[in-house]
């Protein structure tokens, strides 16, 4: 899934031009909820965004990854493959696996191995950004097992997996979109997703 710039970073302003609806956890979940940024592609239509719930994760050693509670819910607008907007090629068409891409590295972006200095994070980075790629392309694979985790009360299968530094997930609902997830310290399998009425509720 190609975007070319990232946008609306903690303001509500990005999330209220996308075309589709976007979903965070549902109202099960009583603590904190908070915008994080959105996607837009070349024409800057909107096409994914990133909404956190729980305890603000930053980029940290392992020694504090337990302490940290966090599930963020990734909205993909479900899209063909299409020209793009300067008639200069393709754009990919998205899917689940691209839901599971982008939850996959939205984990990635929040984890600091300890046996790491900051000259080789982003080698290693890079690295496991291509193993997020590769894991969300084969969601068939002995990596995923299955998850039924309801979407606006209604039970919805996912794809699972989890990794030391998290979990991540991922599905399609019925309204048309795909959604990924991540997180650590809340159980997936308690979580449940629903439309966000009020965008604005979470800036």
């Amino acid at each position: 899934m190609q975007t070319k710039s990232q946008t609306g970073a903690r303001t509500v302003d990005g999330y209220l031009l996308a075309p589709f609806p976007w979903y965070g956890l549902d109202e099960a979940f009583t603590g904190p909820r908070w915008l994080m940024q959105v996607g837009a592609g070349a024409d800057g239509t909107v096409e994914h965004g990133s909404v956190g719930h729980g305890d603000e994760p930053s980029v940290r050693s392992e020694a504090t990854l337990d302490r940290e509670r966090f599930a963020v819910v990734v909205t993909v607008a479900s899209s063909p493959l299409r020209d793009s907007a300067d008639g200069t090629g393709m754009l990919e068409a998205t899917s689940v696996s691209s839901a599971a891409w982008l939850a996959g590295v939205g984990l990635l972006t929040f984890t600091w191995p300890g046996q790491l200095d900051h000259t080789l994070r982003d080698d290693w980075l890079d690295q496991q950004t291509e193993a997020a790629w590769v894991l969300a392309d084969d969601l068939d694979g002995a990596d995923w097992t299955s998850l039924s985790l309801p979407v606006n009360g209604v039970p919805v299968p996912f794809h699972y997996r989890e990794s030391e530094f998290g979990w991540v997930l991922a599905g399609s609902t019925q309204e048309g979109v795909h959604l990924g997830a991540y997180g650590r310290g809340l159980s997936a399998y308690g979580l449940g997703f629903a439309e966000i009425k009020d965008i604005a509720s979470y800036a």
